[in-house]
């Protein structure tokens, strides 16, 4: 797997589902890891193609994977020791993998809402935050960008946001405001 087969592959999976849905809309949902796809696949469609896909919803994000590497709690040991960077961050650059959600949003135009639980344990909800201002600053027209937080009482950590009850309502609501 690489950072461009997953782009390509997200693509291939819109063409599909865009030439079966006639009219629907057709929205792009990464979740962890899945964010950075998932923001890199609508700006390749929108520079490459002049399309924005209708809108993007990004759940436990984070702002690029350098930053997600140096902040996910199982690294922690590890960031105290010389070469932490040389050998765990840099190399994922030397492989590749940047997942600059953080750039990608910048150049969106489509509605954008951005999902995270207080209580990630994974992500810190930090990175969404930040994800999200950095949008908002980007946007022209900032009614187009929703941040989302999930108080920390309901248990949904890094996983379980999807299990939120309200959860169908609040995406709705947000899709009708496009």
């Amino acid at each position: 797997p690489s950072e461009s087969g997953f782009t390509t592959d997200v693509l291939a999976l819109y063409d599909w589902v865009k030439a079966r849905s006639g009219n629907s809309s057709i929205l792009f949902w990464g979740h962890s890891l899945g964010t950075g796809i998932a923001t890199n696949a609508a700006r390749k469609l929108q520079e490459e193609r002049g399309v924005q896909v209708d809108a993007v919803v990004l759940e436990s994000p984070y702002t690029n994977i350098r930053d997600a590497a140096a902040n996910i709690p199982i690294t922690k040991i590890y960031r105290q020791f010389p070469g932490f960077e040389y050998l765990i961050l840099d190399s994922m650059a030397r492989a590749g993998m940047f997942f600059r959600s953080d750039e990608n949003v910048k150049v969106l135009g489509c509605p954008l809402l951005i999902l995270h639980a207080e209580d990630d344990g994974v992500l810190p909800p930090k990175l969404g935050h930040q994800l999200y201002e950095t949008a908002l600053k980007a946007y022209k027209d900032k009614s187009k960008v929703k941040f989302i937080t999930f108080p920390q009482k309901l248990g949904l950590g890094h996983d379980y946001i999807s299990f939120n009850p309200e959860l169908p309502a609040l995406v709705k609501d947000f899709l009708n405001m496009k």
